[in-house]
Formats: C-alpha cells, sequence, structure tokens
C-alpha cells in the first residue's frame, strides 16, 4: 500500500524526519526553489501538512491542496495557520501544546536575570581582558522583590509567574479575566496599567489578530525607562516600530526578545542597540522538549489517517 503523502514545510531535526518518512511520503516544500510550480505539480496527491508554529500555513497553500486534510504544527502557536481557510473546508489543525511551555519559561526567565545582570556584556568584559585593564564591571540591576507583570496567564505565563515567585517578586497579570489559578496574584484589565506596575513586563499570551500590536507605544511607554519588556510569545504582539524607538530614545529600559518580525532578518536597527539581548527563537530549543514536540507532531498525524481521536487538536 502507498504511503499517504504529507507537505513537509520547513525541516525538522534528523530524529524526527526518519520517523516521518518511514510513516508517509514527503513532499520537502522548503527545498522548492519554485513553491507555486512544487504546489502544482504534487498538491493534488497531498493528503497532510507538516508545518512549524511560524512557518504555519497561507490560504494559498490551502488552496492549493484539494485533497489536504490535516495540518499537524510543530509549535504551540498556530497564529500563522488560516484557520479561517482550514474551518471553511473542515480540514483538521493540531499544534503541540505542554511539551514546550516549561522550557519556555525557563528562557524568559533567564532572559530576565541575564539583561538585568548584565550576563553577557560581563563575560564579554571578561574575555576581552577588561577586567584586567578596566577593573571592576558597572553595576546592574537586581531582579528579586522587584514587581513582575504577565501579560496573558496562560499555560506559559503561569509557568512563568510560578517561578517568578520564587524572587520574592510582586506578580500582576492581565488576561481576559481574573484566572482560578492565580492564587493572590493580582489582576489587573488593562494592560497600560499592568505595564504602569511593573518593572518587568513578561508577554505569554497567545497571538492572534485581536492581539496585534497589543504591545504599542502606550504600554511601552508605562513601563518606561527603568522597565524591561520581556517577549516569549509572538512579534506580532508588539509593535516593533513603537520598541525600538523607545529603546533608541531612553523612554523604555531595556528589552530581551526572542522574536522578531520577520525573523530570521531582524530590523538592523536592533543590533546596534545595547540595552536589548537577542535570542534566535530558542524558547522551546532543548533536546528534551523537541523530541517531545516531534513525537507530537508524528501521532496527530497518524491518529488522523487511523482514525482516532486527535491528541492536541485545534479544529
Amino acid at each position: 500500500m502507498s504511503k499517504i503523502e504529507i507537505l513537509q514545510v520547513g525541516p525538522y531535526p534528523a530524529w524526527d524526519e526518519e520517523r516521518l518518512n518511514a510513516r508517509f511520503t514527503l513532499h520537502r516544500y522548503f527545498e522548492a526553489a519554485d513553491k507555486a510550480a512544487f504546489l502544482a505539480e504534487n498538491g493534488a496527491g497531498i493528503r497532510g501538512i507538516a508545518t512549524r508554529g511560524e512557518l504555519g500555513a497561507s490560504r494559498a497553500m490551502i488552496e492549493a491542496l484539494p485533497n489536504l486534510e490535516v495540518i499537524s504544527v510543530y509549535g504551540v502557536g498556530y497564529d500563522a495557520v488560516d484557520l479561517e481557510a482550514a474551518r471553511a473546508r473542515g480540514i483538521r489543525v493540531t499544534n503541540t501544546p505542554d511539551v514546550l511551555t516549561k522550557d519556555v519559561a525557563d528562557l524568559g526567565v533567564a532572559m530576565m536575570l541575564a539583561q538585568a545582570r548584565g550576563m553577557v556584556g560581563g563575560e564579554a568584559w571578561v574575555r576581552s581582558g577588561d577586567w584586567v585593564t578596566r577593573g571592576l564591571y558597572p553595576l546592574k540591576s537586581r531582579v528579586h522583590g522587584k514587581r513582575a507583570g504577565i501579560l496573558g496567564l496562560g499555560r506559559i505565563g503561569y509557568e512563568v509567574a510560578r517561578r517568578l515567585a520564587g524572587f520574592d517578586m510582586d506578580i500582576a497579570y492581565s488576561d481576559t479575566g481574573p484566572k482560578d489559578h492565580a492564587g493572590d496574584w493580582s489582576f489587573v484589565a488593562d494592560p497600560v496599567a499592568l505595564a504602569e506596575r511593573s518593572d518587568f513586563l513578561f508577554v505569554t499570551l497567545a497571538a492572534s489578530a485581536a492581539t496585534r500590536h497589543i504591545v504599542g507605544r502606550s504600554v511601552i511607554e508605562a513601563l518606561g525607562p527603568d522597565g524591561m519588556l520581556i517577549n516569549i510569545s509572538r512579534a506580532s504582539n508588539i509593535d516593533e516600530e513603537a520598541l525600538l524607538e523607545a529603546l533608541e530614545t531612553g523612554r523604555l529600559g531595556s528589552a530581551a526578545l526572542d522574536v522578531f518580525e520577520g525573523e530570521p532578518k531582524l530590523n538592523p536597527r536592533f543590533l546596534a542597540l545595547d540595552n536589548v539581548l537577542l535570542q534566535p527563537h530558542m524558547a522551546s530549543g532543548t533536546v528534551e522538549t523537541r523530541k517531545a514536540m516531534g513525537a507530537l507532531v508524528f501521532e496527530n498525524l497518524s491518529a488522523h489517517f487511523e482514525g482516532r481521536p486527535l491528541p492536541t487538536p485545534v479544529l
């Protein structure tokens, strides 16, 4: 019996490629020079898409696959998938929640610590010989006991807040409403008000059309010249132009960012700043988590084509 055909939108680690290739026939879209021609040639036989959160599946891609049944996303975010196009055709969509939650939270807290304590610059100070020639490294800011704001108290936001509690931080959050699992953390409905009462503002909410640029000029300015913005969600949640202007002029103290518009080709203005920590979209980038994510992508595809309930459905 011939294997089911899957469109592979982007590369995966070798262990995932091997497992997927054993079960399915993969059409490697990301290697095609002429992608429209590639879809025209192979589209009729493709019944599933295996993609990554930041790559998604556009309406044009979905429309080029007349027999598409399921889209399996490697990642918790599915904002790059055209859900309306999928819903209109009854196409199932899955993602990989939970398995990456704690690693993403870990990196968010690590970014806060690294930026507040100047750890990247501190290492350069040692390696360059400045410690010998220039003496002690300039003083930085403490973290413990400060005020933290969590914009989006979902799975990841909750785990970030739980970690920050260990630093005796004063924790508040914004969401669509108060959350039962928030305990004694303060609910602040307005993101601007949350930023005003925060030294560190973590952006951890899911991305959607409704949240696009939710962190705009007013939120950034409310966080202020002593505040730090940490984004481990999606780039679209932040107005990058407003963020860059605030960082360049000192109206925002600093930022720690794992995601960018147009990544990996981020705005070169970021590279000229010394008050921003830049990470290559690696919040879920541990061997353990990536293996679990890949297994869930495979299991969602297999479950669909075997007629079993999907482990982690979105649609």
